[in-house]
């Protein structure tokens, strides 16, 4: 097939790394390695640009410009991925209806609380438009899907499992004893965790994260805490952690995905509350490597960890029901070492994409013949 590909919220190639970007990417690369011809046909960002008027004759000169493109392209079909109130396609529908274009749209948001925002409410209608436009929908959060369907027909929408390749997340025992080594860990379990230091629910899950684990400390429960990311809000963290864990944190710093199986191998069980999450790719890398999971019971969390069988799943918010589950990994060896074997598997049978995304492929070419 030729597909025209959009990604209005974070264009490929976009310089801040994020799980949106990590599946765009991961879809794309999926398509060109099943030997589809794909067009990026556009890099417009629509983030809030509809709250901008200044940028308005810049989205008609990427409409010409996109329009451009695909009459040279001679498409099958247009594939949006993720769209929402923030982040509408302002682009797809009117371009699909004017080349006759099938409109797929893979990870599309409808949110009805918008519409009483002022600020979104502009944004939520042309989302609502360009969802109710869409040929088929695909999404890998089933929540999503119940949402969706509050205004699609279901024989319209599709759920395709979220996942990574599993081959990029392995554990390495040598990566493993080299990094303990670094981290001067000895026998001493360490807990994982990573984020990208913004000012936003990722830091604030940190910083809830090292005053949940101080408690612990207050009790001399041994541990390290080592945490990869960075961001604006690094020195925050820092100072955070030399108050509340004094001489128990390391921050390992940005690490590039393709070596962050290393920094997973290098640790005992990943924890992270992942507020209000709506998927984390951490979550199904770490287990992919072979780590228990302990986090908040939340968001998309629940739909990627299994609750007693590859992770441990708390109540939002309760430091006493997370540091149980801390310590409770902690101190069963076992139970920890059997949890960490379930979730590789788990991740293996569940959320590999290779297989999920040959779904998504054969859904995609059944309508876009019957198109």
């Amino acid at each position: 097939m030729r597909i025209c590909f959009y990604a209005p919220f974070k264009p490929l190639g976009h310089p801040n790394p994020s799980g949106d970007l990590i599946i765009a990417t991961g879809l794309y690369d999926f398509l060109i390695s099943r030997g589809h011809k794909v067009l990026i046909a556009s890099k417009l960002r629509s983030r809030w640009i509809f709250l901008k008027p200044w940028l308005f004759p810049q989205i008609i000169k990427e409409r010409i410009s996109a329009a451009s493109r695909i009459s040279k392209f001679s498409p099958d079909l247009w594939l949006t991925y993720h769209c929402y109130y923030k982040a509408p396609d302002l682009l797809g529908p009117a371009l699909c209806k004017t080349f006759n274009l099938p409109y797929y749209i893979f990870q599309g948001i409808y949110s009805t609380k918008q519409r009483r925002s002022l600020k979104g409410k502009l944004g939520f209608y042309l989302n609502r438009h360009g969802l109710l436009a869409a040929d088929q929908l695909f999404s890998n959060r089933k929540v999503d899907l119940e949402n969706l369907a509050r205004i699609v027909p279901t024989d319209r929408l599709n759920y395709i499992k979220p996942g990574i390749f599993p081959e990029q997340f392995c554990f390495d025992l040598n990566a493993r004893k080299k990094i303990r080594e670094e981290w001067t860990a000895g026998s001493t379990p360490v807990i994982l965790s990573a984020a990208m230091f913004r000012p936003d629910v990722k830091t604030r899950g940190l910083l809830w994260l090292m005053d949940a684990l101080s408690r612990l400390a207050a009790d001399n429960i041994p541990f390290k805490l080592v945490i990869a990311g960075d961001g604006s809000e690094r020195e925050t963290l820092v100072k955070s952690a030399e108050e509340l864990l004094p001489g128990r944190v390391i921050f390992a710093g940005r690490i590039n995905r393709e070596a962050m199986y290393r920094f997973y191998s290098g640790g005992d069980l990943f924890a992270f509350p992942g507020i209000r999450e709506s998927l984390g790719m951490v979550f199904l890398e770490s287990q992919s490597c072979g780590l228990p999971v302990i986090a908040f019971d939340n968001g998309g969390i629940p739909e990627v960890v299994q609750q007693e069988i590859t992770g441990l799943l708390t109540e939002p918010f309760s430091k006493n029901a997370f540091c149980s589950a801390v310590m409770q990994l902690l101190k069963n060896t076992k139970q920890r070492k059997t949890m960490g074997k379930s979730a590789a598997e788990h991740v293996r049978s569940n959320h590999d994409l290779h297989s999920n995304y040959l779904q998504f492929e054969k859904i995609l070419l059944s309508h876009a013949e019957i198109s």
